[in-house]
């Protein structure tokens, strides 16, 4: 089974995962900030993973410090759900959400990046800083090991931007992680 359970304690967060690659879209999320839960539970169902995410983060400051160890403790889960095993490697969608489009594309390279493009202008979505949104995906890219882009093409609402970007993502990575028969996908035979 691919599979990991990963927990990350500091002065500032608690957070544990329970992440499984073969489920069937199964969320169990809650960070305390319920726009950020909307769009875990969001990518998860897309991707077609079982997440069990709990965190507990200083949300008396903002919601900064729990939103981007949920990207630190999500990209370490995947990476150790991958393994070593062979996958599909590649992955790229696009989302309509309403009146915006959402773009993501992603390689498990081992060659941590992100590309992103979503203005944003809105300070809050709920509870959520906008800005937390890009050092989330900051934090799950380099913590997964993955090139990842991510392109809001257009949209009004920022709701609409971000939940495009998340349901793209988890279309992308349902690709990406597909097993692969045989080496690894690479000219170099390694990542």
């Amino acid at each position: 089974m691919r599979a990991a359970n990963i927990c990350r304690k500091t002065r500032e967060t608690d957070i544990t995962a329970c992440l499984n690659l073969d489920g069937s879209g199964q969320a169990d999320i809650r960070t305390g900030i319920g726009f950020f839960d909307h769009m875990l539970t969001a990518l998860t169902v897309h991707a077609s993973f079982d997440l069990t995410l709990r965190a507990a983060g200083d949300l008396d400051v903002d919601c900064h410090h729990t939103v981007e160890d949920a990207g630190i403790v999500l990209g370490d889960a995947l990476k150790k759900a991958l393994g070593e095993s062979p996958v599909d490697r590649y992955g790229s969608f696009y989302i309509p959400m309403d009146e915006a489009l959402g773009f993501a594309a992603l390689d498990i390279s081992g060659r941590p990046f992100l590309y992103w493009e979503c203005e944003l202008a809105s300070p809050a979505v709920g509870a959520f800083d906008t800005q937390a949104a890009e050092e989330f995906f900051r934090a799950f890219a380099m913590h997964a090991g993955i090139t990842l882009h991510l392109r809001a093409l257009y949209g009004k609402n920022d709701h609409h931007k971000l939940e495009a970007l998340f349901k793209a993502l988890g279309h992308a990575l349902k690709a990406a992680v597909r097993p692969r028969d045989g080496a690894v996908l690479s000219t170099k035979g390694v990542l």
